[in-house]
């Protein structure tokens, strides 16, 4: 590394919580699926920023529509109406079916909103006794970081020393129908859970699972919440994950690529019987559903449909899976993956994902480890055939490479 990436790392470490633990490049420019570095090395970037940037960096579409906003109103707080956010209601609600829509500004806000929505609905609406209501949540689930989420983590990573932390909360095995009919009781108001769990390592439930799940949800008069922020809108290869079994949630939670990377925007869609319950003073935030956010979600919406990328990301996807699972590599335990939202497990033995994401840097890749041996791939939605057969060849090569 040059003195001035150096440079750049070590004022981060001195001034900075050491919070992450990135990859070591110090990036200044991004265009579609290619990022670079402050020394002019390229990159294709098989992150996305957690699928934030899934129409590509810096689609100059959306970026128009940021410029245009900013020069005429950025933000007015929700004392006041604007001339987006009526606008933003309306488009995503026709593209999802949703009826009502909470706009917030990141994906655990999100969460959390939904949260206190399922409850206040759970008391006033099914008729829970006050301070009794019930979540069910999965194991190895990630929906955030703020200490109401935490409570309800099983990494012991993500919650040692930051407790006392809220009841409420009942956790089962993830793709376990049977697990969830046995952990429901009527005080249950909710389930919340991802339809692929990411941060666990892109773990996809058995075929059939959640048209189980959907059916005791509706029995039982339980909220089913589908945390779709980083497999909505695309992702997968579908508009939502729930479309690929054919199932519709009651509340859906929506962010990052919400704004193609331009801004913090999330929202939460649901029935009216859920987020009807809020009354004025209830629920907030200064930022939310500001004219800037919903200009930029409005362009970020429209470019994901109208230049195919959804599409774009099941071919691609496929592609892309198929040619992972052609690497014979004695290092690889598992691929899999939905879209274009892949893994490769590791076996234990080949060592830890990181060196192998360092070895990918090196070769024009930028990845990321998760859970010590998987290698999460998770490309931009405009990505093209000849680039995921750029970045197969080059990770058959490190993940065929001896590092003893």
């Amino acid at each position: 590394m040059s003195a001035s990436v150096i440079d750049f790392i070590a004022t981060e470490a001195r001034f900075g919580a050491r919070n992450y633990e990135p990859i070591g490049v110090v990036l200044s420019r991004g265009e579609g699926v290619w990022v670079w570095d402050t020394e002019g090395n390229r990159y294709l970037d098989c992150l996305s920023a957690y699928s934030a940037v899934s129409q590509g960096h810096c689609h100059p579409k959306i970026l128009a529509a940021m410029v245009e906003q900013a020069h005429r109103l950025t933000l007015t707080s929700r004392a006041f109406h604007n001339d987006q956010l009526a606008l933003f209601y309306e488009e995503i609600a026709a593209l999802t079916g949703s009826h009502k829509v909470l706009p917030m500004n990141s994906g655990a806000e999100a969460v959390e909103s939904a949260i206190k929505s399922v409850r206040k609905w759970g008391y006033e609406v099914k008729g829970v006794p006050d301070g009794q209501a019930e979540i069910i949540v999965c194991a190895n689930n990630f929906h955030g970081r703020t200490l109401g989420i935490v409570g309800f983590s099983t990494d012991p990573e993500t919650r040692t020393h930051f407790g006392p932390f809220a009841p409420g909360f009942r956790i089962i095995p993830f793709g376990d129908a049977a697990a969830l009919e046995e952990a429901i009781t009527p005080n249950t108001v909710a389930f919340l859970v991802e339809p692929i769990q990411g941060e666990a390592g892109v773990v996809i439930p058995p075929a059939g699972y959640f048209t189980e799940v959907r059916e005791l949800c509706t029995a039982n008069n339980v909220m089913l919440v589908l945390d779709e922020i980083q497999t909505g809108l695309g992702r997968t290869g579908k508009l939502l994950a729930e479309q690929h079994e054919g199932i519709e949630a009651d509340v859906t939670l929506l962010g990052k690529a919400l704004s193609g990377g331009f801004y913090p925007v999330s929202a939460v869609l649901s029935n009216n019987d859920v987020l009807g319950t809020l009354r004025p003073g209830q629920h907030g935030s200064t930022f939310g559903g500001n004219p800037l956010a919903c200009a930029v979600a409005r362009a970020a919406i429209r470019v994901l449909v109208e230049e195919g990328m959804i599409d774009n990301a099941a071919r691609q996807g496929a592609r892309f899976l198929q040619g992972l699972k052609d690497i014979r590599a004695n290092t690889i335990r598992e691929v899999r993956g939905r879209g274009l939202m892949l893994a490769v497990e590791l076996h234990p033995e080949a060592g830890r994902a990181r060196r192998y994401c360092e070895a990918l840097q090196g070769k024009g890749i930028l990845a990321k480890d998760t859970h010590e041996h998987t290698i999460r791939i998770a490309p931009p939605l405009v990505i093209t055939s000849d680039q995921v057969d750029w970045a197969l060849e080059r990770l058959a090569t490190t993940l065929t490479q001896d590092f003893s």
